[in-house]
């Protein structure tokens, strides 16, 4: 009976089974993926779980750059032991001990580094792929050898000089292995080869891997014929290797070799110590004063930016996205930059409280909510979505230079979320009251702390576009982290939800009115008191301290709505500090007393009003010519124009009318607010089959102590199902059944798709077309007809039938 699990996976397995509680818990707290239900029964099973490449590949942009140097070496020389390693590192001054021990631990709290039982140092098997050419070295010659034949080797010992060892295979391959592993008795062959022959080795051994576009177009440049004298003096010897799966008759050089020809004093790079910054002392009270003012402006120009979208929601382009122009007007409106902007809408999108509308990104109903919280409340909300973003939210220029638009549903981008973690972690590192000289220096820190996060193009320094969102947020402030990037970089929503409470004020609900008619609100104005200034005044300044001017114009405006003279002086009244201006109160008067002078109603229209001299003078007036007006009473007149047409035209020439209903009264003008609607449901399943209901699935929650001791329980290696013999049944039915259809899926992917099946949760596959082209799919709504799977899939949006028997990899959706 076979065991559960692939044989790559036993000495993981192994390792595993010999942890310690407290050490194990790590390993699957960094590896979540790996426990999602159904748990894993066993250490067989989690090590399996623990090599899928899908799993392997995104915990490889969390590593620092030692980690990934250290990675690198051991990818480049195989299964070796540390003290080799550290030789290649040249890890042997004690800051360098230090520094390779702390990376192979990380790389072991991850499971893509651990040593075996005969003291080797093994990795996860994916993980050399990350590399075409590690350390610019082609694979070990024990690899490259797999496919010779006996006889080829005979011939490669004789031309050595060394006595055949035996006449089998696995003796020869042992004794040129052991030759080649010499690189003093490598050095000496080559000393004894011609110069054609040494010149060649040379320069392919001085090659490395990231000058070359790819190894096959290094070998025909750089490589002569496999025929030639050079070429086949170095194979007879194991110098070079034919080729044989290229067929393109180009040969590859054993990294024993090229190692040996490197000489005995190179060594890889290896980078144990961040890169030293220049820092200033600054005080922990500086750091929070600078931060408090960057959030507060920041959760005002957000509040702006918003109540600007919610009353005129910005139009998409055709190809997608909020445009320049856009942009433009919402910056104009908002008072702010177009960074911050951008800024605000990829947040706001991300947090729901934005919505694409048909053709416009309009505010939701969450948006409302919103507005009437605390400014604390409202930049926390931001801050999540900022610090979960898979993009770049400033980002305004494309690899080609031209201009990106915001909200432009760009594919998600884990280099640009790692580059935030960066920044965070390179910030957190900084010594106690101190800072960076320069914001610019976190740059290089952070490549350090992630070096695969994405730098993008516009960037004239180092992650300069990630920093600057820092900076506007207020995560970092003079040149340190402050207690909200604290929060973010450990996720506590509680220490930040704290955090922005501390740092932020409290919306201001007052105004100071002066008598050059503006009114100043220092801080994040309430969204009750924004309204009514917005109504009543034009802003002319936002951020820190807000300014509304008063004019004839916006106070025309607020009688528009239907509001007295009496009601707009109240409400400003129970808003102010002190009593209202003196100015303010005549400018409300007398903007009342000429405000309904005239009167429109509907006919095409008719104009009537008390003052007959008023209408004679509309009817002279040469710049209202072309309302087509004519007097049918001293108080009544008739225009040609419509109504709409008319009000405007007679409100641009400095007069003030209001417009009637049918019914004689008066119409309020009120601006209606536009939200998007409700996300539309998928659409129906196809014709002929019935959608299965999935009632809604809480997420579980793993608790590792508890997985931990229950592996450790459970046999390391559990007995493969057998449902048809004597041995250890399936789980479920469901198991059973996708086993038997799915045969190129683990038993560990098995389970995990059934338990998709039952419980109705999503799942990821990697499903094999037809026509032989790998595609990863996100599948929901799952039902199972053997030997077929129908789902909802998220790449196509759309129902689509999957045959069992082409999943070749399951992963949590």
């Amino acid at each position: 009976m076979s065991a559960i699990g692939k044989p790559s996976g036993s000495t993981l397995a192994a390792w595993l089974s010999d942890l310690e509680v407290g050490r194990l818990e790590r390993v699957l707290a960094a590896r979540p993926d790996a426990v999602a239900p159904p748990e894993p029964r066993s250490f067989g099973e989690l090590a399996d779980r623990l090599q899928r490449p899908a799993s392997v590949a995104p915990v490889l942009t969390g590593l620092a750059l030692p980690h990934l140097q250290v990675a690198e070496a051991l990818a480049a020389l195989g299964p070796v032991p540390c003290a080799a390693l550290a030789d290649l590192l040249d890890a042997t001054a004690p800051e360098s001990t230090r520094g390779l021990g702390a990376a192979l631990e990380a790389l072991a709290d991850r499971a893509l580094v651990w040593p075996d039982g005969e003291g080797l140092l093994r990795m996860a098997a994916p993980l050399p792929q990350a590399w075409d050419s590690p350390l610019g070295l082609d694979a070990p010659l024990t690899r490259l050898l797999a496919d010779t034949t006996s006889e080829e080797l005979r011939r490669m010992l004789v031309a050595l000089g060394i006595p055949s060892p035996g006449t089998t295979k696995k003796h020869r391959l042992t004794a040129l292995l052991e030759h080649h592993s010499d690189p003093e008795r490598v050095a000496a062959v080559i000393a004894s080869a011609p110069s054609s022959t040494r010149n060649l080795l040379e320069r392919r051994a001085s090659h490395r891997g990231e000058q070359a576009q790819s190894q096959a177009h290094f070998l025909m440049l750089r490589t002569p014929p496999a025929d030639s004298e050079p070429v086949r003096w170095a194979l007879e010897r194991g110098l070079l290797v034919q080729d044989r799966q290229s067929g393109y008759g180009s040969t590859r050089m054993p990294a024993e070799v090229a190692l040996a020809l490197r000489g005995a004093g190179w060594r890889a790079r290896f980078e144990p110590v961040p890169p030293v910054v220049r820092t200033v002392s600054v005080t922990s009270a500086e750091v929070d004063r600078e931060a408090a003012a960057a959030a507060t402006a920041f959760a005002a120009h957000a509040a702006s930016v918003l109540a600007t979208c919610s009353a005129a929601p910005p139009v998409l382009l055709k190809s997608g996205g909020v445009g320049a122009r856009e942009l433009s007007r919402i910056s104009k409106a908002a008072q702010c930059d177009d960074i911050v902007v951008r800024l605000v809408l990829e947040t706001a999108y991300d947090a729901g409280l934005l919505a694409r509308d048909g053709d416009q990104a309009a505010a939701t109903d969450e948006y409302d909510t919103w507005a009437e919280r605390e400014p604390a409340e409202q930049l926390t909300a931001l801050l999540h979505a900022w610090r979960t973003l898979p993009l770049t939210p400033t980002q305004a220029r494309g690899e080609d230079g031209k201009a990106l638009p915001a909200l432009a549903g760009t594919p998600p981008c884990g280099g640009c979320l790692q580059a935030r973690e960066g920044l965070l972690a390179a910030a957190a590192q900084l010594p106690a009251d101190q800072g960076v000289h320069s914001p610019a220096e976190l740059g290089p820190l952070a490549a350090w702390y992630r070096p695969l996060a994405e730098q993008l193009p516009q960037d004239t320094t180092p992650f300069a576009t990630a920093i600057r969102e820092t900076e506007l947020l207020g995560v970092v402030a003079r040149g340190a982290l402050s207690p909200i990037g604290a929060a973010l970089r450990t996720d506590d929503a509680e220490a930040l939800a704290a955090a922005c409470e501390r740092l932020l004020p409290t919306a201001t609900r007052a105004a100071r009115f002066g008598a050059d008619l503006t009114a100043v609100v220092t801080g994040t104005p309430s969204a009750r008191l924004a309204a009514l200034l917005d109504t009543v005044a034009d802003k002319e300044v936002g951020g820190a301290a807000s300014v509304w001017r008063f004019s004839p114009t916006t106070v025309r405006r607020a009688l528009d709505t239907g509001r007295t003279a009496g009601a707009i002086a109240a409400d400003l009244s129970a808003v102010a500090v002190g009593a209202l201006p003196q100015s303010l109160s005549y400018l409300i008067n007398d903007s009342a007393r000429t405000h309904g002078r005239v009167r429109i109603t509907p006919a095409a229209c008719v104009i009537h009003g008390e003052e007959p001299a008023l209408l004679a003078e509309l009817v002279a007036h040469r710049k209202l010519a072309a309302l087509g007006l004519r007097l049918l009473a001293p108080t009544v007149l008739v225009s040609r124009t419509p109504l709409d047409k008319t009000l405007a035209t007679l409100r641009a020439a400095g007069y003030a009318p209001v417009a009637e209903r049918a019914d004689g009264t008066v119409r309020v003008e009120k601006t209606r607010r536009r939200r998007a609607a409700a996300p539309v449901p998928p659409p129906p399943p196809l014709p002929g089959r019935r959608r299965r209901s999935v009632p809604a699935v809480t997420p579980v929650t793993v608790g590792l102590s508890a997985l931990a001791a229950r592996l450790r329980a459970a046999p390391p290696i559990l007995p493969a199902p057998d449902p048809f013999g004597t041995g250890v049944p399936y789980g479920t039915d469901t198991e059973e059944i996708v086993a038997g259809c799915a045969k190129n899926l683990a038993y560990s992917d098995v389970r995990q798709l059934a338990h998709a099946v039952d419980a109705g949760t999503a799942i990821t596959v990697e499903y094999v077309a037809a026509s032989g082209n790998r595609t990863v799919r996100t599948l929901s709504e799952l039902v199972l007809d053997p030997p077929y799977l129908y789902a909802w899939c998220h790449l196509r949006d759309d129902e689509r039938v999957f045959t069992l028997s082409r999943i070749h990899g399951v992963m949590p959706g």
